[in-house]
């Protein structure tokens, strides 16, 4: 269910300061909507918040620190009087081999790409199904769908995204509530850059492996295709429409790569299916599921 043409929605977007939250929020913010930015350092969004003081709420909010997740919703709606669109874009790039990144780094992409949106999820569903509506928006990856050597602790976070999120939209949907996962590929945002992106200390063993893809994606700052301000047009679109996409890949790359892999899996899978088919009972009848 979308809201009426020209109505005023209110969007809460985490890791608004710079990259696509901050396009999505000043897309949004431009349309006339309202926005909680829900930021680490508020001084980011400073700019922003005074240009649009009767549209713009600064939150301070760590999305790690799940616990505050509703206080954020609720600042929301004490200011606004309503949510209409999560934005759960804040994340972070991690590379180096699953024997390089340790477990504190590993728990903390995971923290920060599965369990704090699924917390800020949890705390809005219930305005959400009171009113009948809701949008919410995963920034996932084109690394949330296809993987590779190196970016394995990224990966997993964006991984068990998307499928607790796929889970969530069948869920949610009853209420009226949608859920789009936006599967980005390189866009100009601070992703890339050298105090941002984490990358984890190289073990000799994996030098020849790896060099090439910390290269890559090092010296991709500045260089990326994708432009952020575009996506976050056609990200702001979508949530105005009356047709929403389940995944939406961003980028020429993304929907190459990831139409690449989607055909190579349907391959291996007609390979290896009478393998896979001889370990049911013999005679055993076809499984029949609610879904």
């Amino acid at each position: 269910m979308t809201s009426p043409p020209g109505t005023q929605r209110t969007w809460i977007i985490t890791g608004a300061s710079a990259g696509f939250g901050r396009a999505i929020a000043e897309c949004a913010v431009g349309r006339g909507d309202n926005a909680v930015l829900a930021v680490r350092q508020p001084g980011s969004v400073a700019d922003l918040a005074d240009a649009h003081r009767d549209q713009v709420l600064v939150a301070e909010f760590d999305v790690r620190d799940t616990g505050r997740a509703g206080d954020v919703i609720r600042s929301a709606v004490d200011r606004f009087g309503r949510v209409d669109v999560l934005v759960n874009n804040a994340g972070r790039g991690v590379v180096g081999a699953a024997e390089e990144v340790g477990e504190e780094e590993l728990r903390a992409s995971l923290e920060l790409h599965l369990l704090g949106p699924a917390a800020l999820v949890r705390a809005v569903l219930p305005y959400f199904r009171e009113q009948g509506s809701g949008t919410i928006v995963q920034m996932s990856s084109q690394g949330g769908r296809i993987s590779f050597p190196g970016v394995g602790a990224y990966s997993a976070g964006k991984f068990a995204l998307e499928g607790w999120s796929e889970a969530l939209a069948g869920e949610v949907a009853p209420f009226g509530v949608r859920v789009m996962i936006v599967e980005p590929s390189r866009f100009r945002t601070s992703f890339n850059a050298p105090d941002v992106l984490g990358v984890a200390d190289a073990s000799a063993a994996y030098t020849g492996l790896l060099e090439a893809v910390r290269n890559d994606m090092a010296g991709a700052d500045g260089m990326q295709e994708g432009d952020p301000v575009r996506a976050a047009e056609i990200i702001v679109d979508l949530v105005a429409g009356d047709e929403l996409p389940l995944r939406l890949p961003l980028g020429r790359e993304a929907v190459e790569r990831i139409g690449r892999s989607y055909r190579q899996n349907l391959e291996e899978l007609g390979r290896w299916a009478p393998t896979a088919r001889a370990a049911d009972f013999p005679g055993a009848p076809a499984s029949a599921r609610p879904i």
